[in-house]
Parts: C-alpha cells; structure tokens; sequence
C-alpha cells in the first residue's frame, strides 16, 4: 500500500486551514479555525470566502471581537449566511464561544471534559462531552444543533475531527498548528469525507457499508497499523489522492 504523503506540502494556499494561518495569536488561531472547519461543505473557494467575509466583520481580530463586542456590534452579521448556517446559528457560536473565554484560555478545555490529560484521550467521548457542552444554555437554538456533530448521533464528525487535527498534530510541514498538547496526535481520529472515505475503501482500509462513526474508527484503526503515533497525517494523502487523481 502507497499513500501519498507529499501532499502534505500543498494544503495551505487553496484550503480552509489557510483562513487561521494568517493569525499569531493562539485564541484568533482557534476561533478562525473553529468557524473554518465548521463552515467546510461544499466547495473550498466557498468556505474560504465566507471565512475570509467572517474574519473581516471581525476587523481581522476573532478573539478581540468575542471578548469585548457589544450587542450593537452584532447587527454588522445580519446579512452573514453560509448554506444553511445563518445569523441565528452565527449569534449562538458567538455568545457560546464569548462565555467559555471568560473562563478559559483555551479552546482545547472544550474538548477535555470530565477526561484526564495525562491518560490516552478519548476522541468519542471528547465530542459527545463538547456537543453537550457548546449548548448547555437554556436559550440554545434548537435549529443550531445540526451545525455541532456528535457520535451520540451516529455522525461521522468529519468537520470537528478536521478541526482537532489542525490544533494537535505538528510535523515540519506546518500545515497543522500542534497548538494543542493535551491530546495527542495518537488519540485523533481520520475526517471521513467523500474523497477520504472512496480512496480508503480503494485501499481496503474500510470495509463497512456504511458511512457513519463506526466507518470512522475502522478507517482510523487500520491507518494506527501504519502509523500508530500519528495515524491521521494519512488523511492528506488520502484526500489529496481523492481530490487530484479521482482515485
């Protein structure tokens, strides 16, 4: 088997990770990051634009803007729309991210709930626990929970497990962040999306039918056999495979 690693070299320009790559600050890498990947369906020009639109209305600065905006502030959103994420959903991941930096520095204690760092993490538990956590409010829309996937529901989480890749893992590639150190790059599992998923069952490295968060950790299981201290750096080779030679 011959998975690609050199496309770890060209995700930055035309990919949504390129968004927090413009930022220095570890909170503004976080945020823009968070609404990178959440906002990644559908076409990457796309996502990148309605980032980009986002950051911008932001004044360039997430974390300042969370931090210190004031409710007039919030009307320069009422035209933002990505798909189906809108000014309601926008308004909710504002106020939630606003109440968990007043208590955190980081956005890593997210997904760290009722889990020991100094033990292996468990990717499943850590998004069941931040799903119930980002909507643990009594006015939390009900239309905003579709936007925050969770294995309790049987998704494959592709987007938030996009996300965690991005702020653990580190190699001399700088692509991801490694800005996270209290999970590992061990504990990650594979983003399952169309071009993963269809390279990987090439590759027979899924065989169950379905594309759910079982599909998920089977894949990421057979890639730890290749690589059991950073499994999910195969994730670009497999997208990248998926995406240019439509494998």
């Amino acid at each position: 088997m011959y998975l690609d690693l050199s496309y770890n070299n060209s995700f930055i320009k035309d990919d949504p990770i390129s968004i927090p790559h413009r930022f220095s600050l570890k909170q503004d890498i976080e945020i823009s990051a968070f609404f990178a990947s959440i906002f990644a369906w559908g076409q990457r020009v796309t996502i990148i634009n309605k980032t980009n639109e986002l950051m911008n209305i932001m004044s360039e600065a997430p974390y300042d803007f969370i931090i210190h905006h004031k409710d007039k502030d919030l009307k320069a959103f009422k035209n933002f729309k990505h798909r189906t994420f809108n000014y309601t959903d926008l308004l909710y991941f504002i106020d939630f991210l606003k109440r968990h930096y007043k208590k955190y520095d980081s956005l890593e204690e997210a997904f760290l709930i009722d889990q020991n760092p100094k033990k292996s993490i468990s990717i499943e538990k850590s998004l069941i626990e931040f799903e119930k956590y980002f909507f643990d409010s009594d006015y939390a829309p009900d239309r905003t929970r579709k936007h925050i996937a969770t294995p309790a529901r049987n998704s494959t989480c592709k987007r938030l497990n996009m996300y965690l890749r991005w702020m653990v893992r580190s190699d001399d590639k700088n692509v991801d962040f490694g800005i996270w150190k209290k999970i590992q790059t061990s504990d990650l599992l594979c983003p399952l999306d169309v071009h993963v998923e269809r390279v990987a069952r090439n590759y027979g490295l899924i065989n169950r039918k379905q594309s759910d968060w079982q599909t998920v950790i089977e894949l990421s299981n057979n890639l730890k056999l290749l690589d059991k201290e950073d499994p999910i750096k195969y994730d670009f080779a497999l997208f990248g495979m998926g995406v240019n030679k439509g494998l």
